[in-house]
């Protein structure tokens, strides 16, 4: 798999963050689920340093290749 921009594995880390928003929102609407809510949003933020860690990985590839 190439390391560009947009890749498959970013595409998939931020479908698995739109669906932690999506279940935190609904929680959101049930009373006693601020645990749960408080886990999730610990499981969102690591996804977003994943993220973060895999976009800097393509970027310094892209900026490798380009040489």
């Amino acid at each position: 798999m190439s390391y560009e921009a947009g890749s498959k594995e970013c595409r998939n880390l931020i479908d698995a963050k739109e669906s932690l928003l999506s279940a935190m929102e609904s929680l959101g609407e049930i009373r006693d689920t601020e645990n749960l809510q408080l886990q999730i949003k610990d499981i969102y933020n690591t996804l977003e340093k994943m993220h973060d860690n895999r976009r800097d990985l393509e970027s310094t590839a892209n900026n490798y290749n380009l040489k």
